[in-house]
């Protein structure tokens, strides 16, 4: 303990301050705890003077596709969000429960346009079947 010049004893203001019990008012008390509700809250300001209609928000995520095979006997055309989200050109095999095999290239031009939610249509490659002889598909991709 510290003596003061007047012979009282006098303490130090960090021994002050840590035995002392530190209390919130109500009003204190609610406005942090309005603070911290409202530091969660996102605000939005929109153009009230006649600015755009429109509003862009972000893309839907892409699901799987499943496309529509012309003239189909058994083949199935499916790419997927991964695929879509990739961007990148793809090859996809077809054959799905037919006999044989044909293939469909999609560009990156065309998974963009499926992203955006608009259909696709290409036509796979020429192949022969004994049923069928040489022939190809239409396939068509219509986002959900």
């Amino acid at each position: 303990m510290l003596i003061h010049n007047d012979n009282e004893p006098c303490t130090s203001k960090f021994l002050q301050s840590s035995n002392e019990t530190a209390f919130v008012t109500r009003r204190k008390f609610t406005l942090e705890a309005a603070l911290a509700i409202l530091a969660g809250c996102v605000i939005t300001i929109t153009d009230a003077c006649g600015g755009s209609d429109s509003t862009t928000g972000p893309s839907p995520t892409p699901t799987d596709i499943t496309g529509t095979v012309s003239a189909n006997h058994g083949h199935s055309a499916i790419v997927t969000a991964a695929q879509i989200t990739a961007a990148s050109a793809i090859v996809l095999n077809i054959q799905g429960t037919a006999a044989h095999n044909h293939t469909l290239s999609l560009s990156q031009s065309d998974l963009q346009t499926l992203k955006n939610r608009q259909p696709v249509s290409r036509d796979s490659s020429s192949d022969v079947s004994a049923s069928s002889g040489l022939h190809l598909h239409t396939v068509t991709f219509t986002p959900a």
